[in-house]
């Protein structure tokens, strides 16, 4: 190959996850001028999975088609002719940072966060015990997942009062026959139909004014005609802190005045009941002596005055057997990066990733290497932040890009000749429109819009059908 001179090329981007914050980071780029001495830029989306989207695909609830929706505003990024989709690429594995140093002038990671976030109570390593995130992979259809999960509690607790908690809990109450018109695959129809819950209590420390959820997410709860939402008026309480939230936003409180007006109502006979529950603090997760979750300990709270809240140490013990933990997630680490194991992100200032080379301990920067949405962040707020996240970062590259060391193999076919080589089957943007088109082919015998196909090897067999026999079928773990 022969090193073209950066005034007669495009700047060449990669981008390390094609979730929502690559593609909203992709197309910040585009509508950003390029810098001096480059002709425009050049944008490659590497993605783990054969599919593009992150959390929308792998990390949304199947009954939220309008959240899904965003995926219509991704797919204009993705058809622009200045990026590309590299997917079923394992970054750390298939290829490195030095490899991707080799190829392009600067590199964003935006690998998002799909671990657990721990929770530290006695008995949450109990056989009954789950994080929500592997529930969530579970019910989405990750392929990296089991393919089974137990669904044999009838009587099951969510820890968190968030939107995945709310999702975990919806998705436990209704009926397999509900969610079967969504896009769920058949191995998860089959687990959930077989689904024994009935009760589903969720479970928040504090009050109704610092629930973390929104009024959408709250209310589509009670549109189910197999789930009856209980509150408890005992939970209906509020201090000077508490007040102020509700005055200076009116999603706190919209959502105060939904759980108020649930507390006061008659229960009705919707078969499966869904209890929330506030100011209870899990202590412990109780299990018998085969291991099993037998229970859930939790201290009473009250609060404050400033909206926090402290124990009074009266404590319950209500009678599940299975206990979902949803309070929060976690980015992992990223290999070549350093990595905040405490806050969970890739340490950063404005996108720029900052290491700790010098023996006085001075912070500098990696050399054209960024972060942007959650391991910039942290898991926190709405998938639109990202776009702020990804305005950022992209200032800053843009700002740094004189100085840039030019890529030494900038060509677009030197990165795919350099996989193609390693024998990596990728998959591109092309290739979505197979898979996608393969999906929708699924459900249409059965008038649902798509049905999501869960296994690698036929994700890869249907969007790049050329390479799927270099393609080794996966163990299901």
């Amino acid at each position: 190959m022969t090193e073209q001179s950066a005034a007669t090329r495009p700047l060449r981007i990669a981008i390390v996850g094609a979730g929502p914050a690559g593609i909203y980071a992709a197309d910040a780029l585009m509508k950003s001028d390029a810098p001096a001495g480059f002709d425009g830029v050049g944008i490659d989306l590497y993605e783990r999975m054969p599919a593009p989207f992150g959390l929308i695909r792998y990390g949304v609830a199947p009954d939220h088609p309008r959240i899904k929706g965003i995926i219509t505003a991704l797919h204009k990024v993705l058809d622009k002719p200045q990026v590309r989709l590299l997917g079923n690429i394992d970054y750390g594995t298939d290829i490195t940072l030095e490899d991707l140093r080799q190829f392009y002038d600067a590199v964003i990671f935006s690998t998002g966060a799909n671990a657990d976030r721990a929770l530290e109570v006695p008995g949450i390593d109990l056989d009954g015990s789950y994080g929500a995130a592997d529930f969530v992979s579970w019910y989405d259809g990750h392929p990296d997942v089991p393919r089974t999960w137990p669904l044999e509690a009838e009587k099951v607790a969510v820890l968190g009062v968030g939107n995945v908690a709310l999702d975990v809990a919806r998705v436990l109450a209704k009926t397999g026959e509900e969610l079967l018109p969504t896009e769920i695959p058949p191995n998860v129809y089959e687990g959930l139909k077989a689904n024994k819950a009935v009760e589903v209590h969720v479970f928040g420390r504090r009050g109704p004014a610092q629930a973390k959820f929104t009024p959408l997410e709250l209310r589509e709860l009670d549109h189910s005609p197999t789930i009856e939402v209980i509150v408890d008026p005992e939970d209906i309480d509020y201090d000077e802190g508490s007040e102020a939230a509700r005055r200076h936003s009116k999603q706190v409180d919209t959502i105060c005045n939904t759980l108020e007006q649930w507390a006061i109502r008659d229960v009705g006979d919707r078969p499966h009941k869904l209890f929330l529950h506030f100011f209870e603090n899990p202590a412990e997760i109780l299990g018998d002596a085969d291991g099993k979750v037998v229970g859930l300990r939790t201290e009473r709270t009250q609060l404050d005055g400033t909206g926090n809240v402290k124990g009074t140490g009266v404590f319950k013990d209500w009678d599940v057997q299975a206990v979902y933990r949803a309070v929060g997630y976690q980015s992992q680490n990223i290999p070549a990066l350093p990595f905040d194991d405490q806050a969970g992100t890739v340490p950063n200032e404005a996108g720029r990733v900052l290491v700790n080379e010098d023996a006085d301990g001075a912070e500098r920067y990696l050399p054209q290497t960024y972060v942007t949405g959650w391991i910039k962040r942290g898991p926190v707020g709405l998938i639109g932040h990202t776009k702020g996240d990804a305005n950022e970062t992209i200032a800053c590259l843009l700002d740094d890009a004189p100085n840039f060391t030019p890529a030494a193999e900038p060509e677009p076919e030197a990165v795919t000749e350099f996989l193609e080589g390693r024998g990596i089957p990728f998959t591109t943007w092309a290739g979505w429109y197979r898979l996608d088109a393969h999906e929708r082919a699924l459900g249409e015998p059965q008038g649902r819009e798509r049905v999501k196909v869960v296994e690698r090897d036929e994700m890869l067999a249907a969007s790049e059908p050329d390479k799927a026999h270099n393609f080794p079928t996966p163990q299901p773990s």
